[in-house]
């Protein structure tokens, strides 16, 4: 995780120690804020020996003007706008990276603008102008010649850009405010977890606004950055050492993980190298961790994307013991604090990890919306068990958003309201209100056995990954947890968890269960799940690579370790595992004699093997459909991932944008497939259950069950509307119209059997 270090050079007008020293003193001179601006943009010129360089500042809807400009027609200043997004000026405010072009003209985004006579110069370099997470402008350098700048000149850029930040924070430039526009704004993003919300923004990562950037004494501010580091790794040591830390589970692999980048040599070497180039140490953390963030912005791997949630949680804890004082930060925190009262919240993140939203649960959090994220994050797990709607993929959320502000959260519909106006108010309160009163109405029916109109009784399980799951059980009435996907707690470990903390974790499990059976899915590792403790190739289509099943296989220690942990957690109660992405009969016959391996070991010990172990097959894979009577004969019970087989059955990715909702689980060729196997489980005698996201929706749960499912495992808020379905339904009338339906039918039977229903409620 080691960054490289960086390396400065001087530049043309000396060195950077001196530009950045001359750069602060035109723009705190004397003279109207755009006689300063003007000055600036000479003196970069001139220390970067561009003939050329342009500000243009974000205004009111984003929109980007030309401020200032030397080398340009100065008749274009305050002429010249570009949109979001629009012209290479547009597309570096937009992703808020830099860019470099020897031949900008060339470049499929370059807008010709011929007021601006830039028709003379070759080469193109811009940066954005960033302060506390916020895009303010953008700073251009052109040359004549055609020439790529070098990444210390970008650097250098980047530096100049920070100075200016600060600066036209502060300038009253005609327009008014940098890039502030506080009327209603309507954000479009991705649904991670439905439902409706609506409260005050907490900020996850509190801005710290840093106050000076160009250092006096390098000397001071490396002891500066000296003891802020040790009080930021003491002040973790301490966290990791407390007594209440000790059953706190996934909390303490999370702050292991930041404490080990806390004190990563390669990016503490970058922020020492910011501070010789002439930044403070506040802003050298700052330079470091915007660095940081443009670089894994352009990565294109989700899992590694999420990374840098660790990288920003540290440098914030630095930064916060680094800005002047610390009274900015403590008195932003404050107004925070009572901008919010005890009022219910929206928390707003640019990113998250799995176990950090655990820090805000209680009755005030009420939604959770990120800039980033996708459907597959992590943190939508956590989301789902406390039941708050969460929308991800937020185009420019943290830009927009101010402590204090109201926002409306619409997780069906993957779109947030900033500050919405008195009509999106009333409408959302009707809608919390409906939701409430359904909500009360779910909570009735806990004790109440999912059991149809005609006497058909279902089994209603609950899907888990954290400790903090299975304190739902008894809320919600969940009869057991139909699918433990273990691999959650190794994601957020830096290390391999040895079988001692596997062992540790299980048995808290069955513990919390009680008599309600666990089943225990296998290390679900590869494909988007990425484990820090384990080398994973590259792959050009991982969710087909080496995952799963296939990687306990290959590593049968990783297996064996696994199954000895969950064996001696289990004691005498009974065992339920269950093998991820089998593929084929042979291969659950051959996990299933390392599991056998394992079983041998532990009854010929002192503390025995649990009487009852049950070894079952997950059927996601088209070719074990294909065979699905042979798997059904060799497997103990059999439990149906309806994500995966949907989108390999299909060849459509569940997380793409344009064929995530292309093809119906209530099509007739998938329910085909799903009836082939219930039939399969019925011959062979065994178990056959769901355990994605179809098992949870109300529709399709109920059309499970006319195929013949008698178990389902879903999130724990599915539990209410799926139990009061079928206590509504008459299972066996509903499966001969559906399989009348998929007779008649080529194509979804949706409509048919809302239709059907629907008349008969």
């Amino acid at each position: 995780m080691n960054a490289p270090t960086g390396t400065r050079e001087t530049g043309p007008g000396g060195g950077p120690r001196e530009m950045l020293r001359r750069l602060r003193d035109v723009m705190a001179g004397i003279g109207t804020p755009q006689e300063r601006l003007d000055s600036t943009v000479q003196v970069i010129a001139h220390e970067l020996g561009a003939e050329v360089c342009s500000v243009y500042v974000q205004r009111p809807g984003r929109v980007l003007e030309l401020c200032a400009t030397q080398g340009l027609n100065p008749q274009a200043v305050h002429r010249l706008f570009f949109q979001p997004g629009e012209g290479l000026v547009g597309q570096i405010a937009e992703t808020r990276l830099p860019l470099t072009l020897a031949e900008a003209q060339k470049h499929p985004k370059f807008a010709y603008r011929p007021e601006t006579g830039e028709e003379a110069f070759q080469s193109f370099a811009g940066v954005p102008i960033r302060r506390s997470d916020r895009v303010l402008g953008v700073l251009v350098v052109q040359h004549v010649s055609m020439r790529e700048l070098t990444e210390e000149e970008v650097e250098s850029l980047e530096t100049l850009a920070m100075v200016l930040a600060e600066v036209l924070a502060t300038m009253s430039l005609p327009g008014g405010e940098p890039g502030r526009d506080r009327g209603p704004v309507l954000i479009h993003g991705i649904r991670i977890h439905e439902g409706v919300a609506v409260g005050k923004a907490r900020l996850h990562q509190p801005r710290v606004v840093i106050g000076g950037v160009v250092a006096e004494d390098p000397a001071v501010e490396h002891e500066l950055l000296r003891a802020a580091l040790a009080d930021m790794h003491e002040s973790l040591d301490r966290v990791m050492e407390s007594e209440a830390l000790s059953a706190a589970g996934e909390h303490r692999d999370v702050l292991e993980t930041y404490r080990l980048i806390a004190r990563d040599t390669g990016w503490i070497g970058r922020i020492r190298d910011a501070i010789d180039s002439g930044l403070t140490a506040a802003a050298s953390v700052q330079k470091v961790r915007d660095d940081t963030r443009s670089r894994m912005g352009a990565v294109k791997d989700e899992y590694l994307r999420e990374r840098l949630a660790d990288f920003e949680d540290v440098a914030l804890r630095l930064l916060r013991r680094l800005a002047p004082g610390e009274d900015a930060a403590a008195e932003q925190a404050a107004a925070e604090q009572a901008a919010n009262g005890g009022d219910p919240f929206i928390l707003v993140a640019r990113s998250m990890g799995p176990a950090e939203l655990l820090d805000y649960a209680g009755d005030q959090l009420k939604g959770l919306v990120l800039e980033e994220a996708s459907v597959t994050a992590h943190v939508g797990i956590v989301a789902r068990a406390l039941d708050i709607p969460v929308v991800g993929r937020l185009a420019h959320l943290i830009d927009e958003v101010d402590p204090g502000d109201l926002l409306i959260v619409d997780g069906d519909n993957g779109q947030v309201f900033v500050r919405p106006g008195d009509d999106a108010r009333s409408q959302f309160r009707e809608s919390l209100a409906a939701r409430e009163a359904t909500r009360a109405r779910y909570a009735a029916l806990r004790d109440t056995p999912a059991v149809s109109r005609d006497g058909v009784r279902v089994s209603l399980q609950m899907n888990a990954g954290l400790l903090v799951d299975v304190s739902q059980l008894q809320t919600v009435g969940a009869e057991g947890i139909g699918l433990y996907r273990t691999e959650i707690p190794f994601l957020v470990r830096r290390e391999y968890p040895d079988v001692e903390a596997q062992t540790d974790l299980y048995r808290r499990i069955l513990d919390g269960a009680g008599d309600r059976p666990v089943t225990f899915r296998t290390l679900d590792a590869g494909g988007d799940k990425r484990l820090h403790s384990f080398v994973h190739d590259v792959e050009e289509n991982p969710a087909l690579g080496w995952r799963a099943l296939r990687i306990g296989l290959d590593q049968p220690a990783i297996l064996r370790q696994q199954v000895r942990a969950m064996i001696h957690a289990a004691g005498a109660r009974p065992l339920r595992v269950m093998l991820p992405m089998v593929a084929t009969v042979a291969e659950f016959r051959s996990a299933r004699a390392i599991i056998d391996l394992e079983i041998e070991r532990a009854a010929s010990r002192a503390a025995g093997a649990p009487k009852n172990i049950s070894v079952g097959a997950m059927v996601e894979v088209p070719s074990a459909l294909l065979d699905i009577e042979a798997l059904a004969e060799a497997a103990d019970f059999l439990s149906v991932g309806s994500n995966d087989l949907l989108q390999f059955l299909f060849a459509a990715d569940r997380s793409g944008e344009r064929t995530a909702t292309r093809y119906d689980p209530l099509s007739v060729v998938f329910l085909e497939a799903m009836r082939r196997i219930a039939v399969a489980g019925r011959s062979a005698g065994i178990d056959v259950s769901v355990c994605g996201e179809m098992a949870g929706r109300p529709l399709e749960a109920l059309t499970l069950a006319a195929l013949g499912y008698r178990s389902l495992s879903m999130s724990a808020v599915s539990i209410g509307p799926v139990k009061e379905a079928v206590i509504s339904t008459d299972i066996n009338a509903l499966s001969e119209f559906t399989l009348y339906s998929m007779k008649k039918s080529t194509s979804s039977i949706r409509n048919r059997l809302k239709n059907y229903l629907s008349d008969r409620r």
